[in-house]
């Protein structure tokens, strides 16, 4: 069917050379675009066009991995044939056996481009960088074609079991995103080989717990599309920390380096209230990398900051607190400050309708600071490594706040993210810190020499090297202004081609113990109850041995029955006397041990048995304050009672009765003389024998009156007199 268009022919013709023309750009357009198109959906791969110039493939490598090592090429700008020259020239030769050779190649090169990549200024908003160094995890999981294979069955595999749960309906866009990105992945050990090698991205340290956390929804196998989102979220974090300047926080005066780390209460509907005593003050909560401060808010402005030292050693305690109003302890979300520059203590809230997410970050990141400067004080660093130890807890504080406003996860105690947080929660942690102590030691600023042609490669020591301070200064931080940085100096860090690091063994150690620990501690969870009552039935009931052996020695010194009394005091006094007392506790400790040995070797296997405890009839909340009450009076008798006592002493020390002060200087005298001439065990028999026989029919009168008289003379002596002194609390209201 032929269609003839309205017109003339000159218009016919005209009509189509438009429409062949139109073809023509819409077919170059679609051309110029195709490989952009492309780029949405899967990674860039070199055309045709490119072959000339791309690196020559490594029979050894697998696909993925010749891909990587041909772009750190370009980034290093040689060719692969001078990285495997200079691969074996500084690798040693037992990390280039045929097993190894292929993954410590990829990590060589990776280590390499990656210190050459991150002297731009913006890498972490590169998505070509952020899309190189995920590669680079995949080609050290898949170094080899051997290896390759076997990723691909493992990943056919999951994808068959997957396959019947499939659902694009999720609530979380991250979930579907993950699904759909399923075919490469990236495991534990990989990222904990890669991402250390840039400081800012992880620390080798908490680098397992960043993964854990990232992969917290994903099975724990990383996909690029979280590593991509966490990434963004930091390069979010770093710029927006670094926007924080100007007239608008001229109240804090900061010291020259520091750093302003994360602000709280600036949102109306999410205040900070600052209690002391019972007086409570909204403002803006600042945390720098040397000390929190604090500006009320006054009218329309912030008042000046008071400043919360965190980095001189004045005996700081943070911890968590109950606050509300009037100095009442109602709610849960607030941080304790306590030091000798305070005179009382000062508590930050943190509201929110639920929860204590807030409370607990600024915790966390608070404490991460303040253990810093303890662990820089401890081991009397040099300034250069005091500032990496602070530029260390900088950089895990920036991960953390990309963690939270990523993922919306709060990694604490075993599984945070903050390296200093995590030594000291962690069972054996000081072995951590004291591996790093070792490390920060030969840390220097000295500048190695380049040749003029600024290869990476260039000879030079393997002295460590500032590497946090210096991803700082790359970012735009400067902790210490006196002391220049090269940018272009090569970072020697924690991780090194072939090598275990030392942090690995202490955290693997630790990590053992951890899993004992929280075993322990959800078994002590589990077993606490509530209730004065309750926990005294309880602990009545696990003392239950030892109340029944004292009642029974009880019974046998009130001779009750003679005849048992009598043969006790004689085997007592018989051991006294022969020097066997010295053995009575190593017999008990050896009694116990085998008992202990012997319940190890007879129960094996055999979970134990709950210990039964019959509580006591349950009380209303009005009986409940009134045993409270009692408690409390008896608590309270008693500190009175030593009081008096030590007010009586008192005053025979300064002779406010003479004659009583007289007889207790004679008996002073007279013991003293006992002590020094008549040997011990006669003195321990000579006691035993006074105390066990009181209550003997022959000497129960006499004990009496004696006992009497002491009273009665106990009673004349007066207290010494006390005044109390009232001091005039002056508060900040």
């Amino acid at each position: 069917m032929e269609v003839v268009p309205h017109g003339g022919g000159d218009g016919g013709g005209g009509g189509d050379g438009s429409g062949n023309k139109m073809g023509t750009l819409l077919e170059n357009f679609m051309r110029s675009q195709r490989s952009s198109l492309r780029s949405l959906f899967q990674r860039k791969k070199p055309g045709a066009e490119d072959d000339a110039d791309s690196p020559r493939p490594l029979p050894f490598l697998s696909p993925v991995a010749n891909s990587v090592v041909s772009r750190c090429s370009r980034i290093l700008k040689v060719s692969t044939e001078e990285l495997c020259h200079h691969f074996d020239e500084e690798i040693p030769e037992s990390a280039r056996q045929p097993s190894v050779n292929a993954r410590n190649f990829v990590e060589f090169c990776s280590y390499k481009a990656m210190n050459v990549a991150t002297k731009a200024p913006d890498y972490l908003g590169d998505k070509e960088f952020r899309r190189l160094t995920f590669d680079m995890m995949l080609a050290w999981e898949s170094p080899d074609v051997a290896s390759e294979v076997l990723a691909k069955e493992k990943n056919t595999g999951k994808e068959a079991e997957d396959g019947d749960g499939w659902s694009l309906f999720y609530t979380a866009s991250t979930t579907m995103a993950v699904q759909v990105d399923n075919k490469k992945t990236a495991g534990i050990d990989a990222f904990a080989r890669i991402a250390p090698a840039c400081a800012a991205i992880a620390d080798v340290i908490t680098v397992k717990n960043l993964f854990y956390a990232l992969t917290g929804s994903s099975c724990n196998q990383l996909h690029f599309l979280l590593y991509d989102k966490y990434l963004r979220s930091l390069d979010k974090v770093i710029k927006a920390v670094k926007s924080v300047s100007g007239p608008t926080f001229a109240n804090l005066q900061l010291a020259e380096g520091e750093i302003i780390l994360d602000i709280d209460g600036t949102v109306p509907l999410q205040p900070v209230l600052q209690h002391i005593g019972i007086s409570a003050w909204p403002g803006r909560l600042t945390l720098t990398s040397y000390a929190l401060y604090f500006e009320s808010l006054g009218v329309g402005v912030y008042d000046k900051a008071v400043r919360y030292d965190l980095a001189t050693d004045m005996k700081q305690v943070l911890k968590p607190e109950l606050t509300g109003p009037l100095g009442a302890r109602l709610f849960d979300r607030a941080v304790m400050y306590k030091s000798a520059s305070v005179l009382e203590p000062v508590y930050m809230e943190f509201p929110e309708l639920k929860g204590s997410s807030r409370r607990d970050y600024w915790l966390d990141i608070c404490l991460e600071v303040l253990r810093a400067h303890r662990f820089a004080r401890k081991n009397n660093f040099r300034e250069i490594q005091r500032a990496e130890i602070i530029a260390r807890a900088i950089l895990g504080i920036f991960r953390y706040r990309a963690i939270r406003e990523a993922f919306n996860i709060f990694p604490s105690n075993y599984k945070t993210i903050l390296p200093y947080n995590l030594a000291e929660s962690l069972p054996g942690g000081d072995v951590i810190l004291e591996t790093l102590a070792s490390r920060l030691e030969p840390v220097k600023v000295d500048v190695p020499c380049h040749d003029d042609s600024g290869s990476p490669f260039t000879k030079q020591k393997k002295i460590p090297s500032p590497v946090s301070v210096l991803v700082l200064y790359r970012l735009g931080f400067i902790l210490l202004k006196e002391i220049k940085l090269d940018i272009d100096l090569v970072a020697v860090g924690d991780v090194c081609v072939a090598e275990i690091n030392p942090f690995e063994t202490a955290l693997k150690n630790s990590i053992l113990d951890t899993g004992r620990a929280e075993a322990a501690q959800a078994s002590v969870d589990q077993v606490k109850v509530e209730g004065i009552d309750t926990n005294a039935a309880v602990m009545k009931e696990l003392l239950f041995p030892v109340i029944a052996l004292a009642s029974r020695l009880q019974s046998l010194a009130s001779w009750e029955d003679a005849l048992k009394s009598i043969v006790f005091l004689g085997v007592v006094c018989y051991t006294i006397h022969r020097g066997w007392i010295q053995y009575v506790f190593p017999v008990i400790f050896v009694s116990l041990a085998l008992v202990m040995l012997w319940r190890r070797y007879f129960n094996r296997g055999k979970s134990l048995e709950a210990f039964r405890v019959t509580p006591p009839p349950n009380r209303n909340a009005v009986e409940q304050l009134l045993t409270l009450q009692d408690a409390i009076s008896q608590v309270e008798a008693l500190i009175q009672a030593a009081n008096i006592v030590l007010l009586k002493i008192r005053a025979l020390l300064f002779a406010v009765v003479p004659q009583a002060t007289d007889r207790v200087a004679l008996l002073l005298i007279i013991m003293a003389v006992v002590f020094a001439f008549i040997p011990p065990r006669y003195l321990i028999l000579l006691a035993f024998v006074e105390v066990f026989t009181r209550e003997m029919p022959l000497r129960k009168e006499s004990s009496n009156r004696w006992l009497r008289r002491m009273r009665e003379w106990w009673i004349r002596i007066p207290a010494a007199p006390v005044q109390l002194i009232k001091t005039d609390d002056k508060k900040n209201k």
